[in-house]
């Protein structure tokens, strides 16, 4: 038998050798970014994350909220209840660390420059004000570390442009599912691509968890999903046809991924496990079906939303469409799926101010229709809260708003030039003779039969 030669070593040498060995950072060295953007509710949300965060992912946290500029802001002392990391409001050039988590001011532009904070002074002029996008896309366009981006409860759609920036540059993407107490921020992220998983904050957290050791997502799944509904699922389509039989529309059409995300959000509210549970619930409560039929008609939208569409409106397309028209012809505009009318008096705007600065006096009428006549009695009244405008350029608010106690109203002139009716674009016949049709509220909700249809 081979003897096995074992060398004796004192133990203070041992003991060295198995003691860890502190990580030194190095100096330039790009650290593992995580960028969270919210709005109304965002605390509960990014408290709920950082309470199922380790301490010690090794990984930045930036958090950016919509803040008022009047207001100096609590929230490092509120979300440091939340987390042993160090939680630090931004100053300008603050070196970035792992496991810290650092928290927006207002009215700066945020900016992450050689693993330094940046800050911008914020230009007044460029409206609309959308600092979540506008530092995701910075982050996604120059960032060269690993990248993650969270999309949180919040009204609007700020984030959604950023999301989808940072998921195309090779970034993890998350947004909040059905549990954001406003849920307008990430359902606009999730529709416009920008989301590769939608989950609850304590979910996020987990899968941020291997994203730390591994780089990327492979084996964590959220438990309950709406991936757990087949497109074949028989369920599903008898849900379908209960819907169309009560309201007239075939949801069939619609892209599977949103529906069934909304179904989704409809078994959670309830209580329920499966869908067979829940069309069990539909065929005995109507106040449930009805539930469900509004939520299927996915009411998001929101003024001047994607901004550079109404810039190249503004600057070519209105302008050439007014001057081709004769004084005598009606200009006539179709918005289907209008929603709440968001989209519909931001075109009515525009082409209000052409008019003046072209000197034209041309008639006018919008046509907006909707499903839904519960938005489009929204959309005639034309009230809109303080959170709703908040896309809305000053100038454009002083000249086509009423400011009343905690809400906006579109002025009477611009009202009375649009017409909210109810329309199935796909069952009833087309609004004819259209110089301009607006479908971004639409189309992208559509399956490819539908589009083309």
């Amino acid at each position: 038998m081979r003897s096995t030669k074992i060398s004796k070593k004192p133990k203070a040498a041992l003991k060295k050798k198995l003691s860890p060995v502190k990580k030194k950072s190095v100096k330039g060295e790009r650290v593992t970014l995580v960028a969270i953007g919210a709005s109304a509710g965002g605390l509960e949300a990014v408290s709920e994350l950082l309470q199922n965060l380790p301490a010690d992912t090794g990984m930045t946290y930036i958090y950016v909220q919509h803040l008022s500029p009047d207001h100096e802001s609590s929230l490092p002392l509120l979300l440091s209840r939340s987390t042993k990391m160090k939680v630090t409001e931004v100053s300008n050039l603050l070196p970035l660390k792992p496991d810290h988590v650092y928290v927006c001011i207002p009215n700066k532009e945020i900016r992450v420059d050689n693993n330094r904070i940046k800050l911008n002074q914020r230009n007044s002029e460029k409206l609309p004000y959308l600092p979540i996008d506008d530092f995701f896309i910075s982050l996604a366009s120059s960032y060269k570390g690993k990248l993650a981006g969270i999309i949180l409860s919040g009204n609007a759609t700020d984030g959604s442009a950023g999301l989808k920036a940072i998921r195309e540059a090779g970034g993890i993407t998350f947004a909040q599912n059905t549990s954001a107490k406003y849920d307008s921020m990430p359902v606009s992220a999730i529709n416009e691509g920008g989301a590769g998983f939608v989950m609850t904050p304590k979910e996020i957290a987990k899968a941020l968890v291997e994203f730390s050791k591994k780089g990327t997502i492979e084996h964590y799944r959220p438990k309950e999903s709406e991936d757990f509904i087949a497109d074949s699922n028989p369920d599903l389509n008898t849900i379908f046809s209960l819907l169309h039989k009560n309201n007239g529309v075939d949801f069939s059409h619609y892209k599977m991924s949103t529906i069934k995300r909304r179904i989704h959000r409809r078994l959670q509210k309830n209580n329920l496990k499966t869908i067979k549970e829940y069309l069990k619930l539909l065929k005995t409560e109507r106040k449930e079906a009805e539930l469900l039929y509004n939520d299927l008609l996915i009411n998001v939208t929101s003024f001047f939303r994607d901004k550079p569409v109404f810039q190249y409106l503004k600057n070519k397309f209105f302008p050439k469409l007014l001057r081709e028209k004769k004084d005598s012809k009606a200009l006539r505009i179709w918005v289907p799926a209008c929603s709440s009318g968001e989209e519909v008096y931001t075109i009515a705007m525009l082409i209000t101010e052409l008019q003046e600065k072209m000197n034209l006096k041309i008639p006018v009428r919008i046509f907006a229709s909707d499903l839904s006549e519960q938005v489009l009695n929204e959309a005639r009244i034309a009230e809109y809260s303080e959170n709703d405008v908040k896309s809305v350029p000053a100038a454009y608010l002083n000249r086509f708003f009423i400011k009343s106690t905690g809400s906006y109203r579109v002025v009477k002139e611009l009202r009375e030039m649009c017409v909210f009716v109810t329309h199935n674009i796909l069952r009833d016949p087309p609004f004819s003779r259209m110089d301009f049709i607006s479908c971004r509220n639409l189309l992208i909700y559509f399956d490819a039969a539908a589009q083309k249809k």
